[in-house]
């Protein structure tokens, strides 16, 4: 069998930014592997893309899921033997999250399991496949309100949005990207942190400003990086974000 010129997997791709995401790498050229913690789901978004001639394949993943995140990497390693793209889209929120005085203990645990801890399984496990690849990206989706200087800017826009447990688990997020690129940073592969802006997708109620083409600017460019691309950042498609 042929082996695709390049191989990308984004998780959370079944909807929203994710779904946009694959799509836009598809049209790029690649094979996209579209990570779903709900396989029907994740076969109908891959429908979609395939009948628009994408090479599109639904991927069984759920961030708290240890064994699916396994398997996904057994299954891309045999398929594929390598990847070229990982783009860390799936994330969640949680109604219980809040201010540090009041936010429900589980929900902030919750979200950490899945926005931190899943994601850093999923790296753990797809690293050894981006290293095969002539030049691997890595891409997480962050956010904003992960960053601490904006945070503490009583003039920024969303200012008043304080939830310990979301906000946090992006700045997580955020050290995450800066290590990795640290230790990868003798390689070729490249890790960047993305903010999509306030786009409207189910995590917000569709009240974000941005239509997901626009959220999934940034994070497509990021994965797109030439040689000379940063590495370590977070960025948004106005620029830098400060950490």
């Amino acid at each position: 069998m042929p082996q695709p010129e390049k191989v990308a997997l984004v998780t959370g791709a079944n909807k929203g930014i994710g779904f946009e995401l694959a799509r836009q790498l598809g049209l790029n050229g690649m094979t996209i592997l579209l990570g779903a913690r709900d396989m029907k789901l994740g076969e109908e978004a891959a429908h979609k893309l395939k009948s628009e001639g994408l090479d599109a394949h639904a991927l069984h993943i759920d961030l708290n899921q240890l064994d699916t995140i396994n398997q996904a990497a057994k299954h891309i390693e045999t398929e594929y033997g390598r990847l070229d793209v990982l783009i860390n889209n799936a994330g969640i929120a949680d109604p219980a999250d809040g201010p540090p005085s009041t936010a429900n203990l589980q929900a902030v645990r919750r979200v950490f399991d899945t926005n931190l801890f899943g994601t850093i399984a999923v790296t753990q496990a797809m690293l050894p496949l981006v290293r095969r690849a002539p030049a691997g990206r890595i891409v997480n989706v962050s956010s904003g309100l992960g960053s601490l200087t904006l945070n503490g800017d009583p003039t920024w826009e969303f200012a008043q949005v304080k939830r310990i447990g979301y906000n946090s688990s992006k700045a997580a997020l955020n050290m995450l990207t800066v290590q990795l690129a640290y230790e990868l940073r003798d390689t070729k592969i490249k890790v960047n942190s993305a903010n999509p802006g306030f786009t409207a997708t189910d995590l917000n109620g569709h009240r974000g400003y941005q239509t997901v083409e626009e959220g999934a600017m940034e994070a497509l460019r990021l994965a797109l990086l030439d040689e000379n691309g940063p590495t370590g950042g977070l960025f948004t498609r106005y620029g830098t974000d400060p950490w």
